[in-house]
Formats: structure tokens, C-alpha cells, sequence
């Protein structure tokens, strides 16, 4: 035990919300004549397009009554659509996706004048509708456009504020299904690679109706067999509202369909999205003669039970430094064939994870590691990559992987033990932009079923950058405008890098990479090194993350990433990066013909599965505060939830920030940089090893518990007497975790909405870092309060902090369990009795509130 251990909150005191609305910015909408005047063409046009469907439909054997899919494209918030749809016979909601940064137009802006060119935000509302409710819609609007005050019949008025706010009406088409997603690129390079059948995932508009998912399921199934294809496998997850066919088609009709996409298969009203398969793919690109040998020795050995679970590609298990450190469970038999030489990217991150960077020389983990194996080693043109298999829906097999742990198989029981999941891997073929991937939804729904975190590499953007410096000019230039040229230059092209799936996942943990190593450089390396500072690796992901939340969530070292030298000088400057396992980076065990080979690797992969490290560290620090009640049924649900807070409570923006500010500045306003900063490393840099202590000058006390909507927990930290009136430099720093249930289809999706609200003018601070907006818009809210203004108050003073717990997306009648974390400090220098002075005024029974 620690000399200043954790403390633990007392009960709080429950309380009932009280609402409180701000009313939103006004926004100037058209005139009703308007439009009728824009929106009638729309109408007609949708009308025409029903009919020609129609005839089509009635002509093929089935005969049956179409349905289409509608969007609805709205600025602000519609009230009472949802309503609206669920009365009208013929109508089904499908879903909606939440639109920002929309340039005003000269039919819709804020009516303030010095709103008047700020972006808006509005919705696409997806309904699945047949003739019968087009009609009744089109009557509706008819209504409408001759007498717009009119009052329409109870249940419908969610239309009348639909037309008044309506920016665009059409149908989902083929651009729709196939433009987004990455398909037609994926295809293309199947064709060029001579494949002769190419296998792709059909994500089907999920409907709550099961005969509907039977006949469209059907029909899907009779349209890929005449065109001499095969159903290879079906999911169906109720709970984010999934649908999907992996299926597979000659190649021929592949290139119908890139040649003239207008087909019956991609016209088909069942399908929203065409899908790549089997995209998360890593390739196995090191020579043996990279890697270096190791001769390290540990006499502890791990016991007990994981605490971790590792998903990702087969381990070579018995390498000198995983030897019997390792839990593999292979249900699927992934390890058949996979031969060990080639087993890189499980190898690398168990040891990350058990070791560390073997640079560092730090003492393993006390526990086992579980392994799962999600991917398969397969030849893809002349290269061995591992991948995840092409003959599995990604969705169904991390579903069936979780689910094993926590509810046990035919042949395994469950391991309630583990708490923490790490999940290294990302589809490069599904950036976020706007909507949350299935794999996204699938891991915040299992979160939230089973307590446990995920924690999630934010991905890796490898393709190159070129300057426009030639390079023969380019070498010319100090390392301080080399940097500022490739950085400005990756800032720039943000939106091409954006999040991987399934990083965008809410309640869970995203983790960016640092460009850091402690790997001893190479005398006369002339590869161009982006940095000597401490800043975010080029090829890290940025967010932000669903309804502009923060992501990722933290950043932490992913090893120093350079780019190969240049050789034709008078060409601008390519910067391509170097991907051999030489130093510098971050060493780590490899598979190779022997068993005691290490080799250098760097990526968001490697941060991600040092957090997991950090992770496990502080789920052994809970172990010794709770003792026997750590598995107790009580507690244990709370563990993942304290294990999030704390990974994110010693977070900090630091010299990052500072760095930034230089390498951005002038070309980018201080305000530009600050957003740039939260979408690029979150809420910065933990300190893992400052969150599992306290100090004489440093108190972090811990809560917990779990709310219903619209109550509120109070907790109370009493303040020390010896800051009283003295004007020191101190810091507060609060961080909120929670996991939400979600509403896979409406465009809020988080169900429960948590945030904390503290008395911080009490100790004379103010914010730092984040945006205060930011932080409430995920399930994580961590927030720093920093001053040195002498505030005066009694011995018997507290600082209120209150947990609040209100409806987001849908009704829920459940509970919701958070956890919370609470540091006080002054500097060491200050020697100020923080710590005791708290512990001695707090009651510290650890006690969970029920629900009130």
C-alpha cells in the first residue's frame, strides 16, 4: 500500500434535477410560400420516381408493394416527426444522422446579425415508406402549401414543423450505397489482383419487423444467385439495429456494376450500404535479419486471473518473453497454418502489453494476458498479411469473441475477471465522418451489457504527403521550418485523416500516438525525422468523435515515426514514411525461427497497448484499496468505470500544447489551434503513475455509483484550512466516466447524458484546456481548474460537486453506473498538509447509492 493511498468518497447526497432549457440561437427559416416554391419540383420528382418503381416491381414475379427509402434533410430540430411517423400507416423510422458545419444559405441562417455566417447543424431523417404513406404525405404537403397555418389532425403535426423546416427531400440512392464506403476502390484493386470472386458485406436497413428482415433477406439472397454469386453468412444484432450479408460475386459482374453502377442489385431498397470485407489487414513486412537478439530472464511468473484481453492476431507464445505469460483461446482454430514466423502484430502488442517498451526495462504484469485471435495469416499478392477473415462479418465475430468471455461456451467458461479489452486494430476502409460504424455501436452496446472497456487505437494514416518544396530546397532548411512545413502540411489534410473504425465508439477508449521512444538513434540516419519535440506522431488520426465529443481521448508514446530519404532533388518533396523495424521506436518481442528475437515497431497500435499496460496498473492499485471486495458483485462492475476515469484523470495538454502553438502558429488563429489540439490529441498526455497515489501535497479521492434520469448525486470535498486566504498556485481536476445505454437510430444515440458540476469559485480557479462544450458530449468528462487567488473560507467549508444525470436520445427507466475522480494539489515546494487535512474531514465508508 501506498504511503498517501487513494481515498474514497462518502455516500452522496441524492437529489431531483431540476431542469434548466437555454433557448437555442433563432434561425431564419423560408417563407411557407418559399417553399412550396423550392420544395414542389422535390415532391413531384419523388412522386414520378415511386411510379416508375412501382411499374418495375409489379412486373417481376413477387409483385410486391414497393417501399423506399426517404431522406429528409433539415436545418435545426424538428419537433414531433417521430411522432409523426409512428401514425402513419406505411411509414417506418429507419434512422437519422446529425449534420454540422453547414454553410448558411439565403433560406436558412441565424437571424442575429453576427450569427449570420456561422455554420448550422441539422439532420437526415431516413424512413422506409410505401405508396400508401407517400400519398398520405403528399396530401399533407399539399395541405400545407395552401394553407400553412393549417392545424393537422392529432399525431401529425410533426409534419407541419418538417415543412417548415425542410431543406431537401429525395430518395436513398445508388451514390448512397456505394460512394462512401470505400467499396468501388476496394473492388477496383480486386479486379486488378486477377481475383475471380470477390466477397463484400451488404449492410441491410435493419427493421424491427422480422417477417420484413425474412422477405428482404430473401429477396437480397435471389438477386446475388442470378447473377451466379453466394450468401455466405447473416447477422442479426437487434440491439444496435444491424442487418448484414457477406456475400460474394464472379468478378465479372463486379465490373458490371463499377462500369454502371444504375444495376438492380445496387437500386435495391433493402440495401443502405455495400461494404468492403475483411479490411483490418496488417501486413507482415520485416526481414529477420532487422530483428535483434534478447537475453532477459524473470523469476516472478504471472498468477491469478487476466485482467486484460487482448483481440488481435495469433501470438508466437512460446517467445522467451511471453512464454507462459499467455491465455489463447482459439475457438476457430485462426492458429492452423499461421505459421509463427509470420504471427507479427499479436507478438508485438502481448508484449507491449506484458513488458512495455523493452527499452524501458520495466517488471511484467502480474497477471496472464487473454488472447483472442480475430485475424488469419493469408498471401495477398506476393506479401503475407493477417487480416481478419473474409469469410466473417467483422460485427459477428467481435460479438461472438465478447460474449465468450462473459457468458462462457459450450467448451469455456466465462472469465469474469476481465475488465479491460484492447482492440489495436482499425478498418482503413471507414473513416468517421458522421455516422457510427456497426462495429462502433456493437462495442458501446457490450460495454455497457458486460462492464467492460475498450480501449481502441484511433489509426494509423500511412499514406504519403508530398510538399511542394523541392527537395533539393527542402534539405536546405532548419530543422525548426522542416517542422513546421510537415506538420502545417499534415494539419492541413485533417479531414482525410480522420478517425478509423471503430474509434468513434462513445463509451469507450480512443488513444492516439506521441512521437516518442527512448531507442537510441543511428549514427548518419538520413531519414527525415519530423520532430526532436514532443508532439502527436504525423500518422496519428484525428477527430473529433460523434456530435463533435472528444477523440480521441488521450495520446501516449507510439514510437518516433520518420520518412525515407528523398533522391530526386529538383521534384518536390515526397515524404513517404519508413515502415522497417530498425530503430528508432519502440522495441518489442518478434516472431521469427528462433524465440528470443525483438524488433522496433511504432503506431497508434503500440500507444494503445501501452494504455492497456497503464490499465492494468491501476485496476492492481483498486485490488489493494477494495482488497476482498474488488470481486465482490457489488463493486466489481465499477472497476472498468474507475479504470477509464483515472486513465484520463492525470491527462494534461503540457508541453503538447506549447509545441503545437509554435509549429501552428501564424498560420492559424489561437482559437483554430485550440480545436486542432482537442482533435488531435483529446484530453492530452496521462500520467498514470500520478493517479495511482496521492502526496502529502496531492489528495485524489474516488466515487461512484449509478443514477437514474433526472437525479443527481452531491459529493462534498472538504477543503483543507491551510489554503485558506493564501494566494499559492493550485490545481483541481475532476473527471467524470460513465457508460451509456445507446439508441442505435435516433441521431443523439448516447441515451443517458451524465455531467458534473462543481463550486470551483470556492477555491478561486478557472478552467484550463478543453472546451467547456467538448467535454460534455461523450461519456468521459474530465476537466482541469487552475489558480492562485486567495480565497477565505471556514474550517468546516466543502467544495459541492454534483453528478447530474439527465435524458439524451430515448426514455430509459434503468440505472446508469459512472464512476469519479477528484485531485486536489499545490506544488511540493508549497508543503501544505493537503492530503491529511482532507482525509482527516472525510468519512470514507466505500458505499454505493441506490437508486432513489
Amino acid at each position: 500500500m501506498a504511503d498517501y493511498p487513494l481515498l474514497f468518497f462518502p455516500e452522496p447526497q441524492g437529489l431531483d434535477r431540476v431542469g434548466r432549457s437555454f433557448p437555442p440561437r433563432k434561425i431564419h427559416y423560408p417563407s411557407s410560400e418559399r417553399q412550396t416554391e423550392r420544395l414542389s419540383p422535390l415532391f413531384d420528382t419523388l412522386r414520378r420516381a415511386f411510379d416508375a418503381r412501382r411499374m418495375e416491381i409489379q412486373q417481376a414475379p413477387e409483385g410486391i408493394d414497393p417501399e423506399q427509402v426517404i431522406v429528409f434533410e433539415t436545418i435545426g430540430t424538428v419537433d414531433n416527426f417521430l411522432t409523426a411517423i409512428r401514425n402513419t400507416e406505411g411509414l417506418e423510422w429507419m434512422g437519422e444522422i446529425e449534420l454540422d458545419d453547414l454553410q448558411p444559405t439565403e433560406d436558412f441562417y441565424f437571424e442575429k446579425e453576427e450569427d449570420q455566417g456561422k455554420s448550422l447543424s441539422g439532420r437526415l431523417f431516413l424512413t422506409m415508406t410505401n405508396q400508401r404513406a407517400l400519398n398520405e404525405m403528399l396530401s399533407l404537403w399539399q395541405q400545407y402549401s395552401d394553407n400553412p397555418d393549417i392545424q393537422f389532425r392529432r399525431g401529425l403535426a410533426g409534419f407541419k414543423s418538417l415543412f417548415q423546416k425542410l431543406k431537401n427531400i429525395r430518395r436513398w440512392d445508388v451514390q448512397d450505397r456505394l460512394l462512401e464506403t470505400g467499396v468501388l476502390d476496394f473492388w477496383q484493386q480486386q479486379i486488378e489482383s486477377d481475383e475471380p470472386i470477390i466477397r463484400f458485406e451488404l449492410q441491410l436497413w435493419y427493421s424491427s419487423s422480422d417477417a420484413k428482415r425474412q422477405q428482404s433477406h430473401r429477396s437480397i439472397i435471389n438477386l446475388i444467385e442470378s447473377l451466379g454469386g453466394q450468401h455466405i453468412i447473416t447477422s442479426v444484432i437487434q440491439e444496435i439495429a444491424y442487418h448484414a450479408l457477406l456475400v460474394e460475386l464472379p468478378a465479372n459482374e463486379i465490373q458490371n456494376i463499377i462500369d454502371n453502377p444504375n444495376t438492380q442489385l445496387v437500386r435495391c431498397d433493402d440495401i443502405m450500404f455495400f461494404r468492403p470485407s475483411g479490411q483490418i489487414a496488417i501486413k507482415v513486412d520485416y526481414e529477420e535479419n532487422e530483428a535483434l537478439e534478447i537475453d532477459r530472464r524473470f523469476e516472478s511468473q504471472p498468477s491469478g486471473e487476466p485482467v486484460a484481453a487482448l483481440f488481435d492476431g495469433m501470438p508466437m507464445e512460446n517467445h522467451r518473453l511471453l512464454a507462459n505469460r499467455l491465455m489463447v483461446d482459439d475457438p476457430d482454430n485462426y492458429g492452423e497454418n499461421y505459421e509463427a514466423q509470420y504471427r507479427l502484430h499479436g507478438t508485438g502488442m502481448s508484449s507491449l502489453i506484458i513488458h512495455g517498451d523493452l527499452n524501458d526495462n520495466t517488471p511484467p504484469i502480474a497477471t496472464p494476458l487473454y488472447v483472442r485471435p480475430i485475424m488469419k495469416l493469408k498471401m495477398w499478392l506476393d506479401d503475407r498479411i493477417e487480416r481478419v477473415p473474409d469469410n466473417e462479418l467483422f460485427v459477428d465475430l467481435l460479438h461472438r469473441a465478447v460474449k465468450r468471455i462473459f457468458e462462457g461456451d459450450a467448451d469455456s467458461n466465462p472469465i469474469k475477471s476481465i475488465k479491460i479489452i484492447n482492440l489495436s486494430i482499425g478498418d482503413s476502409s471507414l473513416l468517421f465522418y458522421h455516422t457510427m460504424s456497426p462495429v462502433a455501436r456493437l462495442l458501446d452496446w457490450l460495454s455497457f451489457k458486460y462492464d467492460v472497456l475498450f480501449i481502441i487505437s484511433a489509426g494509423n494514416h500511412l499514406h504519403s504527403l508530398e510538399l511542394s518544396t523541392l527537395y533539393k530546397d527542402f534539405k536546405l532548411l532548419s530543422d525548426a521550418d522542416k517542422e513546421k512545413l510537415i506538420y502545417q502540411k499534415v494539419v492541413g489534410d485533417m479531414r482525410n485523416r480522420r478517425l478509423l473504425s471503430p474509434s468513434e465508439s462513445i463509451n469507450n477508449i480512443t488513444i492516439g500516438s506521441i512521437h516518442y521512444d527512448n531507442a537510441a538513434l543511428r549514427a548518419y540516419d538520413r531519414r527525415i525525422n519530423p520532430s526532436s519535440r514532443f508532439l502527436p506522431n504525423v500518422h496519428s488520426a484525428f477527430g473529433g468523435g460523434y456530435r463533435k465529443a472528444i477523440k480521441p481521448d488521450m495520446v501516449f508514446n507510439g514510437g518516433r515515426q520518420f520518412f525515407n530519404e528523398a533522391f530526386l532533388e529538383n521534384n518536390p518533396t515526397p515524404l513517404i514514411f519508413s515502415c522497417n523495424r530498425i530503430e528508432p521506436g519502440q522495441l518489442v518481442a518478434a516472431p521469427s525461427s528462433e524465440r528470443d528475437k525483438t524488433i522496433f515497431t511504432r503506431g497508434t497500435s503500440n500507444a494503445t497497448a501501452l494504455i492497456t499496460r497503464g490499465a492494468i496498473k491501476i485496476s492492481e492499485t483498486l485490488k489493494d484499496i477494495f482488497q476482498n471486495d474488488y470481486n465482490s458483485q457489488l463493486y466489481s462492475q465499477y472497476i472498468p468505470l474507475l479504470i477509464k476515469v483515472m486513465l484520463a484523470h492525470g491527462c494534461s495538454w503540457g508541453e503538447i500544447e506549447t509545441n503545437l502553438y509554435e509549429v501552428l502558429g501564424g498560420s492559424y488563429t489561437n482559437s483554430d489551434i485550440k480545436e486542432i489540439i482537442t482533435r488531435w490529441i483529446g484530453y492530452g498526455f496521462p500520467d498514470i503513475d500520478k493517479v495511482t497515489e496521492c502526496t502529502a501535497q496531492r489528495v485524489t479521492i474516488l466515487g461512484f455509483g449509478e443514477l437514474e434520469v433526472d437525479k443527481i448525486h452531491l459529493f462534498r470535498l472538504p477543503l483543507p484550512p491551510s489554503l485558506s486566504a493564501r494566494p499559492e498556485n493550485r490545481k483541481l481536476t475532476i473527471t467524470l466516466g460513465w457508460f451509456s445505454p445507446i439508441a442505435s437510430n435516433t441521431q443523439r444515440y448516447r441515451v443517458g447524458s451524465l455531467f458534473f458540476e462543481a463550486q470551483n469559485d470556492l477555491l478561486g480557479v478557472k478552467r484550463d484546456d478543453a472546451d467547456y462544450y467538448s467535454v460534455k458530449r461523450g461519456t468521459l468528462q474530465h476537466e482541469v481548474f487552475v489558480g492562485e487567488k486567495a480565497i477565505p473560507f471556514e474550517d468546516d467549508s466543502s467544495l459541492g460537486i454534483q453528478v447530474i444525470c439527465k435524458k439524451d436520445a430515448a426514455d430509459f427507466k434503468g440505472v446508469i453506473p459512472y464512476a469519479l475522480a477528484v485531485t486536489l494539489e499545490v506544488a511540493d515546494e508549497i508543503g501544505l498538509p493537503i492530503y491529511q487535512e482532507v482525509r482527516n474531514r472525510l468519512v470514507t465508508p466505500i458505499a454505493v447509492d441506490q437508486p432513489i
